[in-house]
């Protein structure tokens, strides 16, 4: 790494691989911001989010198509969560939307975080699966009380989460399993007249990345223990003008010979209500490195976007100007990212090294 080109990637657009199916009541608001894996047949899917009238999102599987070492379409096999949890509805929305996945190989699970579009708004739940298939449910995710930080985390919406695809060691020094996640501060969104509330220590209100953590152990003696997060640290909050507005992370970490590279979004425009599909915004992909032993540790991020919504399809859709990268695959070698478009489509890009 050089003080020029402080992460030693690039993303080169590949095509779009997911438009919404012409007819498809599940699909009639987009199709978009998918996860990733691949089954016990050895083929490669993507989990995309399935939006129908209303707002109302379903996590679909389908399986992508390669032709010559590159992702150029999908064949759809149907849906594998959607919101039929009294949780995951409220009395005017529903929804099971943006689904994160990582394959633990020290869990031999998939692991899932998604956001249950519920009564109290968006909350971060945990759902794991061996084939892609079949999910079982952990349910939400609970922030275990951290007296330091003056503020109970459970309080706060809470998206853009993913586990690490291995443990780490936490800063108690056990091994555990890391997550990142993104707490939106207003609570304002929740009960009216609250407004903006942050930890102890947390000088900027804008949203950005933090880091949480489970015990490995306590995960082996019951796997529920997946949804109880602690040592809540922050990572990374926006700093150049591509993420004026926030940031969020995206796919799972990547392990590279630096320590973790990690896909991230940077915002910039004027959000709306956190519930609604946003038209005055710009979501551009950048990028973080971790440190390998200390992933709270940023080494390394760009000052500018790797991929920025410049296409028809990134720049008109349900929400105009995004490029949110959810997922990494590797494919004969090659890693490609996958990424909403618009809020509509689903794009891949070519993820290689500069250097």
């Amino acid at each position: 790494m050089t003080p020029e080109s402080p992460v030693p990637y690039r993303l080169t657009r590949v095509g779009v691989v997911m438009t919404p199916e012409p007819g498809n009541a599940d699909e009639a608001e987009g199709v978009l911001n998918p996860a990733s894996g691949r089954g016990p047949d050895g083929q490669l899917y993507l989990l995309p989010r399935l939006v129908a009238e209303g707002n109302v999102s379903r996590v679909g599987l389908a399986r992508v198509v390669v032709e010559e070492g590159v992702p150029v379409a999908v064949e759809r096999e149907g849906v594998v969560l959607q919101p039929d949890r009294g949780w995951e509805r409220g009395a005017d929305n529903a929804g099971t939307e943006d689904p994160r996945t990582t394959w633990i190989e020290a869990l031999g699970l998939h692991v899932m975080t998604y956001v249950a579009y519920g009564p109290l708004g968006p909350r971060t739940a945990v759902a794991v699966s061996e084939d892609l298939r079949a999910w079982r449910r952990l349910g939400p995710v609970l922030f275990r009380y951290q007296d330091d930080l003056d503020m109970d985390l459970n309080l706060f919406h809470n998206k853009d989460t993913v586990f690490f695809p291995e443990p780490v060691t936490a800063p108690d020094g056990t091994e555990a399993f890391a997550v990142l996640h993104r707490p939106m501060w207003d609570l304002g969104e929740t009960k009216p007249g609250q407004g903006v509330r942050v930890p102890a220590g947390v000088e900027d209100e804008r949203q950005s990345i933090w880091i949480s953590y489970v015990p490995v152990a306590s995960v082996r003696d019951d796997l529920a223990n997946l949804t109880l997060w602690e040592q809540h640290r922050f990572v990374a909050g926006p700093e150049f003008p591509f993420e004026a507005v926030k940031i969020g992370g995206g796919p799972p970490p990547l392990r590279i010979p630096e320590g973790w590279l990690v896909l991230h979004h940077g915002v910039t425009g004027v959000i709306d209500s956190a519930f609604s599909q946003q038209q005055k915004v710009n979501y551009a992909a950048g990028a973080l490195i971790l440190d390998a032993t200390d992933p709270s540790r940023v080494i390394a991020r760009t000052p500018e976007p790797l991929l920025a919504p410049e296409t028809d399809d990134e720049r008109s859709g349900i929400v105009p100007n995004v490029v949110f990268p959810t997922a990494i695959e590797e494919i004969d070698g090659r890693h490609f990212v996958f990424y909403g478009m618009a809020d509509s489509k689903i794009g891949v890009a070519l993820l290689e090294r500069t250097d």
